[in-house]
């Protein structure tokens, strides 16, 4: 699709986007997936909540600081790992990989109730987002190869933003509701049963095995970066690239700073912090139930624009937030903001690369969006500990309006007739098949 051009329908006319949406489910492989992503983002939403509640126990005022050196942890796995996991993603069954990693994060999750120490929460932390590294992009890649089809995979992205969306939305409030008849440690095991339930619709389904790659075998580090340098190659991922740093920008601060600026600025309860953070997923909701219809009218390059400004400009306000209230307008904007830049970003993967190769970019993908929020968890965190919540919404806005910029230039238009190219390393595995 040519950016600046109207893309071609992907969800049909206007008269029919719903049900074009839930096309994928037809596919019974898709559905039992989708059904396994579900669970575990409920279950990882709910114990999110518990986690901020956890840092406050251990640590107070100081609870922004310990989330941010948390969350900075599982971006350090989520770099280093992703990529090396996926080098080595063809000589595992995929299904046989995705169901042990699920039962190992059931495992780490399981611990959390019995921490006492925030080095231990900082080392469960790690843990469990070294599974993930593994999982993530391992499950991502296996969509399109069970959607083969751009339309139904287009949906099925749709479909995939909607589930996380929703778990924005509903896990907090769920959290809230349990949290007035349990304890918010008995939430991490409800992390863990959602893990085992994923697991075991994996095991259920037949998920096809990533193809095995035909050409010699590099050495490790080779394979580790080829999709990171095939991925830098391509102007149109370059500019995802700057456009996942203005997206770090906004979460990390709705992750980490939530909880500080509801319970200690505005001197409110835990139930309220899970309010706040489900204003942000009703914004991203709203955004990702009427995406069929803006990628329909516009090209994935403006709405992602668009949502870059949004993210920047709500950062740039919260500086003089007054109050409960217009925080949750903050977030509901935040919110909108980050699902226009993040959910068109599969369909850009998927055109970027053949179907040997698209596990090693989307690890790319993975990899080098979590170096972002490596980058931005910290300020969010450490800085908005020493130098305050308000200089660090401004100089976040700051970066994210810089990112928005860079990506604009990053990220050319281009001519219909005109394929997207990048400069490809000798073992690229980049397939430019089109303009973004």
């Amino acid at each position: 699709m040519a950016d600046g051009a109207h893309p071609a329908p992907a969800h049909g006319g206007p008269d029919t986007p719903p049900a074009r949406l839930l096309e994928p489910l037809a596919d019974a492989t898709y559905r039992r997936l989708f059904a396994a992503q579900v669970v575990a983002l409920v279950g990882t939403g709910v114990s999110t909540v518990a986690l901020g509640l956890l840092a406050y126990e251990l640590s107070g005022r100081n609870a922004g600081a310990v989330l941010g050196a948390a969350f900075a942890l599982k971006m350090v796995a989520y770099v280093v790992l992703a990529p090396i996991a996926a080098a080595f993603a063809d000589r595992l069954p995929r299904r046989r990989l995705l169901v042990g990693l699920d039962i190992a994060r059931a495992g780490v999750v399981l611990l959390l109730p019995f921490v006492t120490e925030i080095w231990q929460v900082l080392v469960l932390v790690f843990a469990l987002n070294a599974c993930s590294a593994g999982f993530t992009p391992a499950f991502q890649a296996a969509i399109p190869d069970v959607l083969p089809d751009e339309e139904r995979y287009t949906a099925a992205l749709s479909l995939s933003r909607l589930a996380y969306d929703l778990q924005e939305l509903l896990s907090p409030v769920l959290a809230g509701v349990l949290l007035l008849v349990v304890a918010f440690s008995e939430l991490f095991v409800l992390n863990a049963v959602a893990f085992g339930a994923s697991a075991l619709l994996v095991l259920t389904t037949a998920v096809p095995d990533a193809p095995r790659r035909t050409a010699p075998r590099a050495r490790l580090v080779a394979r580790a970066t080829e999709g990171i340098r095939a991925y830098l190659g391509t102007p149109r991922l370059r500019g995802l690239l700057a456009l996942n740093l203005a997206a770090a920008a906004g979460s990390a601060m709705v992750i980490v700073n939530t909880v500080v600026l509801v319970r200690d600025r505005f001197d409110l309860g835990p139930s309220e912090v899970a309010v706040a953070l489900a204003a942000a997923g009703a914004g991203s909701m709203a955004v990702a139930l009427a995406m069929p219809r803006v990628l329909e009218r516009t090209s994935d390059r403006r709405a992602m624009l668009a949502g870059g400004f949004v993210v920047a400009g709500s950062l740039g306000v919260l500086s003089v937030v007054p109050g409960y209230v217009p925080l949750l307008a903050i977030w509901l904007a935040m919110g909108i903001g980050l699902s226009l830049i993040q959910t068109p970003a599969g369909r850009l993967i998927q055109r970027s690369a053949d179907r040997a190769d698209r596990p090693a970019l989307f690890a790319a993908q993975f990899s080098l969006s979590h170096a972002c929020w490596l980058a931005t968890y910290p300020i969010a965190g450490v800085l908005g500990a020493l130098l305050g919540i308000d200089t660090v919404s401004v100089l976040l806005g700051t970066v994210a309006m810089l990112a928005v910029v860079a990506a604009a230039w990053l990220w050319r238009p281009e001519p219909a007739a005109v394929p997207a190219r990048g400069r490809r390393p000798p073992a690229a595995v980049h397939r430019a098949r089109g303009p973004a």
